[in-house]
């Protein structure tokens, strides 16, 4: 049997850029005269429409605190006519119409009045109580669920993803009743867009932040239905661009290299996951030819355990789980295998550690893997000095315990942002579980300083590439995320890493899976 791991697959295969597509993980969205439209500037004429579709993908906060994602503004160029009466309609038709005038304008919701306000919310069936920044977050939320499941304004966090960056961005639409060469520019936090006369060729997207190539002169193919390819960060450095896996990954290995391939993944609830429609884990199996998978936050139970397992695909058979005994439905790590492993442990042996099922290690012939969630240091940073005083450091003397006989791979969540890079907001997350100084010096001294290499970083030293995105602000499609998950390797068998990559197209959790391929 198959169980179907709920992600949207993209091809991650070098392709040409045609026409311009606007969308959101797995949605490619033509700028179409059919569909909704969204306020724009058009050279030569103020109040024409930019139509188009988009969609997101929201799910539920797993609650533990990861920072703040922030938020994008677009303002608009020219006028607008729409004016703010007929915002609250008294049936359904016109409020669904009032919501599509500011769905796409987050300027108008934050122009509105606490009244105005109010009312929207209760024409929603919304709670409308609170200041006027609580209403208008609340009306925000709200209108960003509504762009879930149906046709919708282009949103201003599509458009926006760098604060106070410019990006340009040509290309090509087709439309209904023909073809459109439209040019979309960004300066600051300002939109417009000039419309040309119908053209044969097709221009390629380009990259550009404050009037600089992001790749030093060098065109970066930037496609709107690919968002890990924004580069979004508040403190870029000189040099720094972002991952794009579809050129920065070497080529496959030929079949006569021996090799093992790693692939780890936080799925933020196994079970719910399961139960989404997607594509089935033969077909990321097929995809990506792992041999071993290690999962992190199954928020299972002892008793789903065997039911998981008969569920599996055929030539993984070899799995261990480790669960949470302390709370129920909490954390969970496991380690899914064709090749079965010499030995296998669960926890670090240390009692105060071993109640959260946050460790299962597999013992292969040439090394130790390490499948891990480490703990959140949580709201208000209440389970800091545990994670830096004792959850750290037992978790680094184990891994050198192992060491003494063979080399070891720690991989998981690891719910660290380590440096500045690996963040899209440093400045405002300093006080943010996950990236505070006390974690950050935790994470040097316990496993880098100790001789574990960081496999990403060390292949690419200058890629601001995320690996977790919080549903909270919708920081996927605007690429403002985390790099939380790893691959740690001891020093001895560093150079024998081929490719340590992230798969940022693959969905259905709030963080992506990440690889590791090791030469034997």
């Amino acid at each position: 049997m198959l169980c179907s791991f709920a992600v949207k697959a993209r091809s991650l295969r070098s392709r040409a850029f045609s026409p311009l597509t606007v969308g959101v993980m797995g949605s490619k969205r033509l700028l179409s005269n059919s569909s909704v439209s969204a306020s724009s500037t058009v050279e030569g004429k103020t109040d024409k429409k930019l139509k188009g579709l988009a969609t997101a993908d929201l799910n539920s906060d797993e609650g533990e605190v990861k920072g703040n994602g922030g938020k994008g503004k677009v303002v608009e160029q020219g006028k607008n006519d729409n004016k703010e009466q007929g915002l609250v309609g008294t049936n359904q038709n016109s409020k669904e119409g009032a919501f599509k005038d500011i769905m796409g304008d987050p300027g108008r919701i934050n122009a509105m009045t606490v009244q105005q306000l109010k009312a929207a919310l209760r024409n929603a069936g919304l709670p409308a109580k609170g200041c006027k920044s609580e209403l208008v977050s609340a009306l925000k939320g709200y209108l960003d669920k509504q762009l879930d499941g149906e046709s919708s304004h282009l949103g201003d966090e599509q458009l926006s993803s760098i604060s106070a960056q410019s990006i340009s961005v040509t290309g090509k639409t087709k439309t209904l009743s023909g073809e459109l060469d439209a040019k979309i520019v960004m300066k600051g936090k300002k939109l417009s867009i000039k419309e040309k006369k119908p053209s044969q060729a097709i221009r390629k997207a380009s990259l550009v932040i404050d009037g600089k190539d992001a790749n030093d002169g060098v065109n970066v193919p930037m496609i709107q239905s690919e968002p890990w390819t924004i580069f979004a960060h508040k403190k870029p450095q000189k040099g720094w661009i972002a991952y794009n896996p579809r050129i920065m990954r070497p080529p496959p290995l030929t079949g006569d290299t021996k090799c093992m391939k790693l692939m780890s993944w936080n799925v933020n609830g196994l079970r719910a996951l399961l139960k989404l429609e997607g594509f089935s884990v033969l077909e990321l199996a097929k995809r990506e030819n792992f041999d071993v998978l290690c999962l992190q936050e199954t928020k299972l139970q002892e008793k789903d355990v065997e039911s998981i397992k008969h569920s599996l695909l055929e030539g993984y058979e070899n799995s261990f789980w480790t669960c949470s005994v302390s709370k129920l439905g909490y954390s969970g790590t496991a380690i899914i295998s064709r090749i079965k492993p010499l030995s296998v442990r669960y926890g670090l042996g240390i009692s105060d550690h071993d109640s959260e099922g946050r460790l299962v290690t597999a013992e292969f012939d040439t090394f130790y893997l390490l499948s891990a969630y480490v703990p959140n240091s949580g709201d208000g940073l209440r389970r800091l000095p545990y994670r830096i005083t004792e959850w750290d450091q037992s978790l680094s003397n184990y891994m050198k315990e192992l060491e003494k006989s063979k080399p070891v791979i720690l991989t998981g969540d690891l719910n660290c942002a380590h440096e500045e890079i690996d963040i899209h907001d440093p400045t405002g997350n300093k006080r943010s579980a996950g990236f505070t100084n006390e974690e950050r010096q935790s994470f040097g001294t316990n496993f880098i300083s100790r001789g574990f290499v960081d496999t990403f970083r060390k292949q690419h030293p200058d890629v601001v590439g995320y690996t977790y995105w919080g549903y909270r602000h919708g920081g996927r499609k605007t690429n403002k995320g985390w790099r939380l998950d790893y691959f740690l390797v001891s020093e001895s068998i560093a150079d024998k890493v081929y490719d340590s990559y992230i798969l940022p197209d693959v969905t259905g959790s709030d963080h992506c899976p990440v690889g590791l391929i090791l030469a034997l």
